[in-house]
């Protein structure tokens, strides 16, 4: 992150050059900061997420290039408002179940955004929905009345206040099962396959591709770093390549496969997960590492959605790990 002290670095340099210093000096310092330029149209090219040619994503949707190609999308860009929303509710469901004496509680909300306009094969998620559902898995939630109605409504409610060109176009839900040393619980099962399945069935063909995101809350706190996964669902008249799992990976045991990605590991694959953030949010950020005591903290080294959220008491996440 450029800072106030950076940005004197690389002016002070500049002087030294231009006043007869040595040229090794000049070019040292342009290889540790990055041009203005640079860092300019890095923040120009998170902004524009903020906003859609809407020309462009009348066409994009009108194409549907994800129809023809299985895996076409290929990355997701997440919003700061989206993570932490995420975050947060999935954080909620940990709390509520532990405190009541159970299991951390399984929870769902839906995502906000578009197919990127500006980026070929990627998702753009700007905001995320709780929805008041709790422990799903045995049912197919796109067929659930409650959750369709649900989503019209918001749907209609927000286009006439904001007049916005986005949708919903995917959902996430959280897999808290306990904290695993070696991966997260971030996959789908075979009653998520058939969700995701059902949605993208309804949703692609209409300009709409839809996303599935799964959370694993209690990793996302024990290793302080969200645990997010996104993923699309294959058709059924789609072959993958034998023993490729869901990162594109060939593993030959059958029982790794299933350990890691479940029962269906070859019915779905993974996609890339980015975050970003305005510039405006950015500089905020800069202030707040100037001004709040601890170690300094850099948008850049650390994902968007731990800024602001405060971990998990240890006692309830010793908790949630014996239930």
């Amino acid at each position: 992150m450029m800072d106030v002290e950076t940005a004197g670095a690389s002016s002070s340099s500049s002087s030294s050059s231009s006043s007869g210093g040595g040229g090794a000096s000049s070019l040292s310092s342009a290889a540790v900061v990055p041009p203005p330029a640079a860092e300019e149209a890095s923040a120009s090219a998170e902004d524009s997420l903020y906003a859609a040619d809407e020309a462009k994503l009348d066409a994009l949707r009108t194409a549907k290039p994800w129809v023809h190609d299985p895996k076409y999308m290929k990355k997701v860009r997440i919003g700061p408002s989206a993570a932490m929303k995420m975050l947060q509710h999935t954080y909620s469901g940990v709390e509520r179940g532990i405190k009541a004496g159970g299991k951390p509680i399984e929870v769902m909300g839906l995502l906000f955004g578009r197919p990127n306009t500006e980026e070929e094969n990627a998702f753009v998620v700007t905001d995320a929905f709780p929805l008041p559902i709790e422990g799903f898995e045995t049912r197919v939630i796109a067929d659930d009345m409650d959750v369709q109605n649900y989503m019209i409504s918001l749907q209609e409610t927000l286009e006439e206040l904001y007049g916005l060109k986005e949708r919903f176009m995917g959902w996430y839900h959280s897999h808290p099962f306990d904290v695993n040393e070696q991966w997260s619980h971030c996959y789908l099962s075979n009653t998520d396959l058939s969700t995701q399945l059902a949605w993208q069935r309804s949703e692609d063909p209409h300009g709409n591709p839809w996303l599935a995101i799964v959370v694993d809350p209690l990793r996302s706190l024990a290793k302080n770093h969200p645990e997010f996964a996104a993923f699309r669902a294959y058709p059924p008249e789609y072959a993958p390549p034998a023993n490729e799992t869901p990162d594109g990976k060939l593993v030959d045991e059958e029982s790794k496969r299933v350990e890691q990605w479940g029962a269906c590991w070859n019915r779905y694959y993974k996609l890339d997960v980015e975050y970003f953030m305005s510039t405006q949010a950015k500089a905020v950020i800069g202030i707040l590492s100037k001004q709040v005591s601890g170690p300094r903290f850099s948008y850049r080294s650390v994902p968007p959605p731990f800024f602001f959220l405060s971990p998990l008491p240890s006692s309830l996440l010793r908790e949630s790990a014996n239930a």
